[in-house]
């Protein structure tokens, strides 16, 4: 199943919400992709401009934004994206099909 990686940071509001109250997100958070034929990989926290990230099995793209969709909507976070992501193996085999892709640089065409 495809991959895509979910970036986020939460509204101030909700930290202050989980500092009154800590919870683990990472079952809940599991609970609701499975709900949607999703898969939880992994969630992690950071510092920086993101506040944390999850890795997500998707059955497909159209699923994979249903949930992003759905937990954009929820009004809890400043930031919300994702992005897919793929292995090391499909990076091999996309380099072997770039090789037989015929691209001209806008204004190459000109100079040639």
């Amino acid at each position: 199943m495809p991959l895509y990686m979910s970036t986020f940071g939460y509204k101030p509001e909700v930290w202050a919400d989980l500092i009154k109250s800590p919870e683990d997100r990472e079952e809940t958070v599991r609970e609701i992709l499975e709900q949607a034929g999703c898969k939880l990989k992994g969630l992690w926290y950071a510092f920086g401009e993101d506040d944390g990230f999850a890795l997500i099995e998707a059955p497909d793209t159209v699923s994979a934004a249903a949930v992003s969709i759905a937990i954009t909507s929820s009004g809890a976070f400043r930031k919300f994206e994702t992005t897919v992501v793929i292995t090391q193996k499909d990076l091999l085999t996309a380099l072997e099909k770039a090789a037989e892709v015929a691209y001209v640089a806008p204004g190459a065409a000109v100079h040639a």
